[in-house]
C-alpha cells in the first residue's frame, strides 16, 4: 500500500480507541479504513453507510481429526493432550471383565492445533485439517473501501485473521489509484498480544489512546515497547483525562521522559455515548469531546506527514 497508514491502538478495551479512530475517518474523509478488532468489530455501527459486505471464509488454525476406522483406541492422544481437547466415550462390551475401551474424538473448540496427538498416534489415525476460523468482510461503495472481519465463536489464530483484514484492504486499495496524501485509518486490536503485533506490521504511525488508570498506563507502556521494536513512530492521547488528573499527569511525565509526543487530552463527555447510541461519530456532534478529538487529529496528522 503506497499511501500512509495510521493505526489506532489502546492496549486494553474500553479506552475509546474506536471512538477516536471512527472520528478520524470522518474528519479525514478517507476512502480507505479498516477495523482489526476481529473478536468484536464495531466500527460499522457508526460508519454504516458503506454498503453490504462481501464475505470470504477464512481458514486459519488447523485442528486434529481422528479417523475412527484407523483408531486402535490406545488412548495416547488423550493422555498427551495438554489442552484436554480429546473427548473419550466408553465402548459398551458384553464381557464386563474386559478392560474398558474408549472411542476418542477431538473437541473443535478445545483443540489448539499443536499436533502432539498426531505425533504420538501409532496408527497414523490423526490428521491436521484446516478449520474455518472467521469471515473476512470487505465493504465497497462509491469508491470507499472498508475492510474488517469476524472471528468465529471459540476460534483462535485471530492474528492471522487481522493480517487477512490488512491484506484485503491493500489489494483493494492498490486498484484505486489514490492520491499520495491519502491516509488509511486502521482501528487496531485491543490488548497487547498477537493480533496487536499483526495490526502493527507495516504501518507508518501508531496513535495510542490511553486512559488515566493503573491498567491503562501499564498497557500503554507495553504497547509502546512493542511499537518501538517495530521502529514505528508513536504518539499518545489521553481519553477521559479529567476523570483522574493525577494519573493523567503521570502519563504526561512519562511521555516527556521518553520523548513520546502527547497529541492531546480528551475530556469525559456524556455526549460521546449519546453519539454512539445514535449511530454517529463523536465529531458529528458539537461537544467538548469532539473539539478535543479534532485537535488530536490535527496534531497526529502533522506527525504522520513527517514520517
Amino acid at each position: 500500500m503506497s499511501i500512509k497508514q495510521l493505526l489506532v491502538l489502546s492496549g486494553k478495551g474500553g479506552t475509546g480507541k474506536t471512538t477516536v479512530s471512527s472520528s478520524f475517518v470522518k474528519l479525514s474523509k478517507t476512502p480507505v479504513f479498516a477495523d482489526c478488532d476481529v473478536d468484536a468489530p464495531n466500527m460499522h455501527l457508526v460508519l454504516h453507510d458503506v454498503g453490504d459486505p462481501t464475505l470470504t471464509p477464512f481458514e486459519g488454525l488447523s485442528i486434529s481429526h481422528i479417523n475412527q476406522d484407523k483408531c486402535k483406541h490406545c488412548g495416547l492422544c488423550y493422555d498427551n493432550c495438554r489442552f484436554n481437547a480429546i473427548e473419550r466415550t466408553p465402548i459398551d462390551s458384553a464381557n464386563k471383565k474386559e478392560k474398558t475401551q474408549y472411542t476418542y474424538e477431538v473437541s473443535e473448540f478445545g483443540c489448539e492445533g499443536c499436533s502432539v496427538c498426531q505425533l504420538v498416534c501409532p496408527a497414523e489415525a490423526i490428521t491436521m485439517t484446516p478449520s474455518l476460523t472467521g469471515d473476512l468482510k470487505l465493504y465497497k461503495k462509491d469508491n470507499i473501501v472498508f475492510s474488517t472481519a469476524q472471528l468465529r465463536m471459540g476460534s483462535g489464530a485471530s492474528g492471522k485473521l487481522v493480517s487477512g483484514v490488512k491484506s484485503q484492504l491493500k489489494e483493494a486499495t492498490d486498484k484505486m489509484n489514490l492520491p499520495a496524501e491519502t491516509v488509511a485509518i486502521i482501528d487496531g486490536s485491543p490488548g497487547i498480544g498477537c493480533p496487536v503485533i499483526a495490526s502493527l506490521s507495516g504501518v507508518d504511525m501508531v496513535l495510542i489512546v490511553t486512559e488515566p488508570s493503573v491498567s491503562g498506563i501499564s498497557d500503554m507502556e507495553r504497547i509502546l515497547q512493542i511499537a518501538q521494536k517495530f521502529g514505528t513512530k508513536t504518539a499518545v492521547c489521553i481519553n477521559k483525562f479529567d476523570t483522574n488528573k493525577v494519573k493523567s499527569a503521570n502519563i504526561e511525565t512519562y511521555c516527556q521522559n521518553k520523548g513520546i509526543p502527547l497529541v492531546g487530552n480528551i475530556p469525559f463527555d456524556t455526549q460521546a455515548g449519546k453519539a454512539i447510541n445514535m449511530g454517529k461519530t463523536v465529531v458529528d456532534l458539537d461537544c467538548s469531546a469532539a473539539n478535543a478529538i479534532k485537535k488530536v487529529y490535527k496534531n497526529t496528522l502533522t506527525i504522520l506527514k513527517s514520517c
